[in-house]
C-alpha cells in the first residue's frame, strides 16, 4: 500500500512532465485571461487522461483509482483549476461508462475519452447544495421522451461542454425518485446562465445550467428510473478522492515554491531557511502532506477493492486532504511575505483555487455527516 509499482511510478512522472510542459508555465496567465484551456486538456487525453478508469474497449485507459489519483495530484502542480477540470470530465464520463448500456456507451464514451467531446456533471441546484436529494429539476414522461425543467448552479464548464450528466426527479420525493439522464449540447430549451465570478478556478466556465421544456429521449437515461441518486453518489466517491489529490498536488506545489524562496531571501544577515522556526513550520506542511496522502492512497486502494467501507473512506480522505492541502498553501503565502500576495508568485492563486475543495464534492460538514453515519451504523 506505501509502495508505487514501476508502472504508477512512469504514470506519476508522465503526468508531472505534462504539468511541467503544458500546463505550469501558463497558469497565471490562464487564471488572469479566465481562459479555459481546452486544447491543453485535449494534450492531455492523447496521453490517456481523459478516461483514466474507463474501460479500455470504448477508448479509456483501464486504470486504477490509485493510478488517478496520482495523476490528478501531478498535474494539479501545475494548475488545480485545470487538473480538477479534468478530474469532473472524468467523473461524467465514468459514470457514462460504468450506468450505461452498450449503446450508450459506444455512443458517448469514445469522444469524451478523447476530449473531442467535454462533459459536465450536473447535480446542484439553486436551493439544493449540500441536501442534493432534494433536487427540484423535473423530467415528465411524454411518450419516447422526458420533458426536463430546472435549473442547476456551479456546474464546471457549462456553455463549453459537450455532454450533461444530469441528475433529475422522475418521481416522488426523495432520492428514490431521482434519475440520470445524458443531455447533449444544442438540445432546444437547453440555455445557461452567465459566467460566475469567483475566487478562484478561474481557468474554468462556471455557470448555471437551465432547461426550459427540454426533450430528452428515454434512450438517454443511465439505469432504471430511480436509481440516479446512487449513480450521483457512486461518480462522487472518485471525484472526492480526484479533488482530494488535486489539493495536494497545489499545496505541494506552494511548497516546493516555498522552499526556493527561502534558500534565496535573507532576514538579519541570514537566509530564510536557516531559522529554526522556519524550520519548524517546514517540517509540519511537509508532514501534513504526507499524512493526507498516505491516507489518500489508503481510501483509493478501498475503492478499488470495493470495500464496504470505501465511501466512509473517501469522506475521510477529502474532508483532510482538501483542508490540509489549503492549510500547507495558506502558510506557504505567509511565508513568502509580502511577495506571497503578488500574482507573480503563483502562491496566491494556488490558495484561491484549493479554497474550494473545501466546498465543492460535498463540502466538508458533509463529509464528516457521510462519517459519523457510518460509524453510528457500525456501532449499531
Amino acid at each position: 500500500m506505501f509502495t508505487l509499482t514501476e508502472d504508477q511510478i512512469a504514470i506519476r512522472e508522465m503526468a508531472r512532465d505534462f504539468a511541467n510542459a503544458e500546463i505550469a508555465p501558463f497558469a497565471v496567465e490562464w487564471d488572469e485571461k479566465k481562459h479555459f484551456p481546452v486544447d491543453t486538456l485535449r494534450a492531455a487525453a492523447a496521453l490517456g487522461m481523459g478516461g483514466i478508469y474507463v474501460q479500455d474497449d470504448v477508448g479509456g485507459s483501464g486504470l486504477s483509482r490509485l493510478d488517478a489519483a496520482l495523476i490528478f495530484e501531478a498535474l494539479a502542480t501545475g494548475c488545480p483549476g485545470t487538473a480538477a477540470f479534468l478530474s469532473i470530465h472524468n467523473m461524467a464520463t465514468w459514470m457514462i461508462d460504468r450506468f450505461g448500456d452498450e449503446d450508450q456507451r459506444a455512443t458517448w464514451v469514445p469522444r469524451l475519452t478523447t476530449m473531442e467531446h467535454i462533459a459536465s456533471y450536473c447535480l446542484t441546484e439553486p436551493g439544493a447544495g449540500s441536501d442534493a436529494a432534494a433536487l427540484k429539476t423535473k423530467a415528465v414522461r411524454d411518450g419516447d421522451y422526458y420533458v426536463v425543467d430546472g435549473q442547476k448552479q456551479f456546474i464546471s464548464g457549462a456553455g463549453a461542454s459537450d455532454i450533461y450528466v444530469v441528475m433529475v426527479r422522475t418521481g416522488g420525493e426523495g432520492p428514490k425518485g431521482i434519475s440520470t439522464l445524458v443531455i447533449e449540447a444544442g438540445t432546444p430549451g437547453l440555455s445557461f446562465g452567465a459566467n460566475e465570478k469567483k475566487m478562484g478556478w478561474n481557468v474554468q466556465p462556471t455557470r448555471a445550467v437551465i432547461f426550459e421544456g427540454v426533450r430528452v429521449p428515454v434512450q438517454n437515461r443511465l439505469g432504471a428510473e430511480g436509481d440516479g441518486f446512487r449513480i450521483a453518489m457512486a461518480g462522487l466517491d472518485g471525484g472526492r478522492l480526484n479533488i482530494g489529490a488535486c489539493s495536494l498536488g497545489g499545496a505541494q506545489a506552494a511548497l516546493d515554491k516555498t522552499l526556493s524562496y527561502m534558500r534565496e531571501r535573507k532576514a538579519f544577515g541570514q537566509r530564510l531557511d536557516a531559522f529554526q522556526a522556519l524550520q519548524f513550520r517546514l517540517a509540519d506542511m511537509a508532514t501534513e502532506l504526507e499524512v493526507a496522502r498516505t491516507f489518500l492512497w489508503r481510501a483509493a486502494a478501498a475503492l478499488d477493492a470495493k470495500t464496504p467501507d470505501a465511501t466512509k473512506l473517501c469522506a475521510m480522505a477529502k474532508r483532510f486532504a482538501t483542508d490540509a492541502g489549503f492549510n500547507v498553501a495558506n502558510e506557504a503565502l505567509q511565508l513568502h511575505g509580502g511577495y506571497g500576495y503578488l500574482a507573480d508568485y503563483g502562491v496566491e492563486k494556488i490558495v484561491r483555487d484549493l479554497r474550494v475543495h473545501q466546498i465543492l464534492e460535498g463540502t466538508n460538514e458533509i463529509m464528516r455527516l457521510i462519517i459519523s453515519r457510518a460509524l453510528i451504523a457500525q456501532g449499531n
